[in-house]
């Protein structure tokens, strides 16, 4: 960084940087709206689609409940209940829960963190759009027929093609799949946002805890969604091809989907808990007007509570079978759990105790909040001991407890968080006196349907039934559930009609209502602020009254737009010393698009329209190149003013591209997805009585090394035909080697394949050919990629859009084409040697 005001191939700041900012963010207008890619927009379309998602998986448990509120009713069938209640918990865990979470995230955090937007627009909108129109088009499965009925775990072999021959089934696998896709996505552009977009200054000791909660979250789900998709794919095949994973009959195991859905399952209860953490440690300063008690020591507990998260799967399998000292350490870490938990208790008890409380609405939801996550907490310690999970596995006393942890650690949050922050949207809040009713009804109501199902699971009543005889003891905690079940519906549609009614008025300057301290309450406009502030402390507003009229005045970082584009600063992960500018992509089509060819090839998939699926997804994979190819475009100059004689780069290549850094999860992803395979691979071969069984061989070594050294060869030659971009452009004809180490990198595969084969690779005879014929596929879709990047990196060096300066394309394509080279090693070896250890 210089200081010096005038510097050659610099460009300086421009006159009239506030038309030229106002201009470069300007939202597009009509049809074009839907191309826009502002996080605020792209937020607010994202938080109103998961609340719509809410209120329909609460008009299924409407239903539910009107069923149950009399013994032996006739309402619905064993059926339609099935699908009543697999799609209440599939929508409200996988279309509302981790949706909402990241969407209040996706809208909040670039203003939180001082930023002009997340650094990947388009992935947000992607993300988003492939999120509405697969998860409408799932929901739609309910008035057709077509509804998943084995639960929203859909454990095997009750969702085999044997006892769930129709298309119900598939539905799930396949909708939840893309669904968790989106999940990713949005999961990759929260953490690079919040490690590399940060506002100058705001060091990871001063970053919000919502906004380390947020980051713990993104890493969860980074290392948790890759098992559920393994999971799902796994099943999936079995029901298209017949490959026995699951089947005991054929040397599969039923036991080995649960540990996959729940290495997902039960983190992911935590990552819908710990954004409603962080909203609750940003919100209980404001409400008590004093600073955040053990804000370290909050960090701490949540990343404690994150790494406790991935001990506990089996927790929900203690009644499975499994091993007693496995058992033991599980029930141990479940119970250990509790103490980083009631860490963050304590400290907003602390918090509210020394300062001066604001009894309002949010502080009604953030109390009721504490009551009843507490409440649901004590619950979970009790079933975390072994012998009394046992008597009470499967009854209404376990969907009472997920209740009171999901709803009590996650809705009441969102609702406090609503009347928080709502203002942000047009600068009214919400009514106070409604509120005041909305949460009596929600509260009351709330506790009056689940706290009931406790005795009820507490006297036998066993979960998932349509209904049940009289003369058991369950008539009056049905009744008593059912009729909380309608309140709380009534809290729900006091507070839609108040929020629409709020949101109808004429926008006004939202100000800072609650004398909050931090950075979302500067104002804002499409482009965020003004100038992206320097920030000196945990709550910079509190710390610097002036800092919001400073930075609207344009007093602080990059108060215009140097290149006429949308930009935003890049900082270091650690201190958030300045780095270098980024110039963020505009409106498009192509995120939509693709995110519509993504949901119609999953569905279409679905419904057995191969053909016509490939087409979709071949329309996805164009617009995916397409956005891709607009990307590592830089303007000719090399450096940007951006403050008083202050000069970055513009835009930066390897370590310091946050785009090499996206890439990097990314495989980390892909990497967690194969190792999941891998795992059902390692885990079908340790039950099986000979390894590889009867009938099966593995081929000879020399084939098997031949495969290795042609990948480890492909992946050599791409990293030698770019190595010249460190000191030259790249011209088309070294280029081609690309495309020589992409047909390398198939020849290698199709050896692989030919090896196997010939040693009598038979998929469906048995579990351990299915899971070697699985790794494959997976690494022959990965050749697949190779392929296009080979072909990409060669057009584009063709195009002469390789150059030393824009050669992020060719680092991350390098990361993507080294990634799957590994995994065909690893495919390779795997087999034998797991064969050789259980000798």
């Amino acid at each position: 960084m210089s200081r010096r005001h005038s510097l050659p191939n610099t460009l300086p700041r421009p006159a009239d940087e506030l038309q030229r900012l106002e201009r470069a963010w300007r939202l597009p207008r009509g049809w074009r709206a839907l191309t826009a890619v502002n996080n605020t927009y792209i937020g607010k379309l994202y938080i109103g689609t998961a609340f719509l998602f809410l209120l329909l998986a609460g008009a299924l448990a409407l239903v539910m409940r009107a069923q149950l509120a009399v013994p032996e009713a006739g309402l619905v069938g064993p059926d339609t209940y099935n699908q009543l209640f697999t799609m209440h918990g599939t929508v409200m865990m996988f279309l509302f829960a981790v949706p909402i979470v990241e969407a209040v995230a996706v809208y909040l955090l670039p203003n939180m963190l001082g930023a002009r937007d997340l650094p990947f627009p388009r992935l947000s909108a992607y993300a988003f759009w492939a999120y509405a129109f697969g998860g409408l088009a799932f929901f739609c499965t309910v008035f057709v027929g077509l509804a998943p009925d084995g639960g929203w775990f859909m454990y095997p072999p009750l969702t085999s093609g044997t006892y769930s021959p129709g298309l119900n089934a598939d539905f799930w696998l396949l909708g939840i799949g893309f669904i968790e896709i989106s999940a990713i996505a949005g999961a990759v552009e929260l953490i690079i946002g919040l490690l590399m977009t940060r506002a100058p200054g705001m060091t990871l000791g001063r970053m919000p805890v919502y906004a380390w909660a947020m980051l713990i979250v993104g890493l969860m789900i980074v290392f948790a969604f890759p098992a559920v998709i393994a999971g799902t794919a796994l099943l999936e095949m079995e029901r298209a091809f017949d490959w026995p994973f699951f089947d005991a009959t054929r040397g599969g195991d039923p036991l080995l989907w649960q540990h996959l859905f729940w290495f997902f399952g039960h983190p992911e209860v935590y990552i819908i808990f710990l954004p409603a953490a962080g909203m609750v440690s940003t919100l209980v300063p404001v409400l008590a007007g004093t600073p955040l008690a053990g804000h370290r020591a909050i960090v701490v507990a949540l990343l404690a509570v994150a790494v406790f998260s991935f001990a506990l799967w089996a927790h929900h399998m203690f009644t499975a079978g499994l091993g007693s000292l496995s058992l033991s350490f599980v029930s141990a870490a479940s119970l250990a759990v509790a103490i980083p938990a009631g860490m963050q208790v304590f400290a907003w008890i602390g918090t509210l105790w020394r300062g001066r409380v604001r009894y309002d609405t949010q502080t009604l939801f953030v109390l009721g909040f504490l009551f009843t996550f507490v409440f649901g907490g004590l619950t979970g310690v009790m079933v975390a001991v072994l012998p009394f999970d046992w008597q009470v596995h499967d009854t209404y006393f376990i969907v009472a407890h997920l209740h009171y942890v999901l709803i009590g650690g996650v809705v009441f949050p969102l609702f406090a968080a609503l009347y928080h922050w709502l203002p942000l949207l047009n600068g009214h809040r919400l009514d106070e006196r409604v509120g005041r009713w909305v949460f009596g009804l929600v509260f009351g109501g709330f506790h009056l349907a689940f706290f009931p199902m406790h005795i009820a699971g507490l006297l036998g009543m066993p979960r998932r039934v349509y209904t049940y005889p009289a003369g058991l003891g369950w008539e009056w905690p049905n009744l008593l559930s059912t009729a909380g079940a309608a309140v709380i519906a009534a809290g729900l549609a006091v507070l839609l009609v108040d929020t629409v009614r709020t949101l109808r008025r004429s926008p006004q300057s939202h100000g800072n209502p609650w004398n909050a301290a931090t950075l979302e309450w500067i104002p804002s406009e499409n482009y965020a602020t003004r100038s992206i502030p320097q920030v000196e402390s945990r709550d910079p507003l509190w710390q610097r009254p002036t800092l919001a009229t400073e930075v609207e005045r344009g007093q602080h970082w990059l108060p215009g737009t140097v290149t006429g584009l949308r930009e935003t600063l890049v900082t270091s992960a650690r201190h958030a010393d300045l780095r270098h500018l980024i110039v963020l992509p505009g409106p498009s089509w192509l995120p939509v698009v693709a995110a519509f060819g993504t949901a119609a090839f999953f569905l279409l998939l679905t419904v057995k329209w191969v053909w016509t699926a490939h087409v979709f997804g071949l329309v996805t994979v164009g617009c995916t190149v397409a956005w891709l190819w607009q990307t590592d475009r830089l303007p000719a100059a090399t450096k940007a003013i951006i403050g008083e004689g202050v000069c970055v780069p513009i835009g930066a290549s390897g370590r310091a591209c946050h785009s090499w850094w996206a890439t990097v999860v990314l495989v980390i992803v892909d990497m967690t997805i194969f190792a999941s395979m891998g795992f059902a691979h390692v885990h079908v071969a340790m039950r099986a009585d000979a390894c590889p069984p009867p009938g099966a061989a593995l081929p000879p070594w020399p084939v098997l090394l031949a495969t290795c050294g042609g990948f480890a060869v492909s992946a050599a030659l791409a990293w030698w035909a770019g190595r010249p971009l460190r000191w030259r452009d790249l011209g088309p004809w070294r280029a081609l080697f690309f495309l020589v180490a992409a047909a390398i990198t198939t020849t290698a595969f199709a050896l692989l394949m030919n090896a196997y084969t010939d040693a009598g690779l038979a998929p469906r005879a048995h579990a351990w050919g299915a899971t070697v014929a699985a790794l494959l596929a997976y690494v022959g879709l990965h050749v697949m990629l190779v392929v296009i990047f080979g072909g990409y990196l060669t057009a584009r060096a063709a195009a002469g859009l390789l150059t030393t300066r824009q050669r992020a394309t060719f680092d991350n394509s390098l990361l993507l084409w080294s990634c799957a080279c590994a995994q065909g090693i690893a495919a390779a070896l795997m087999p034998p040697v797991v064969a050789w250890a259980m000798r």
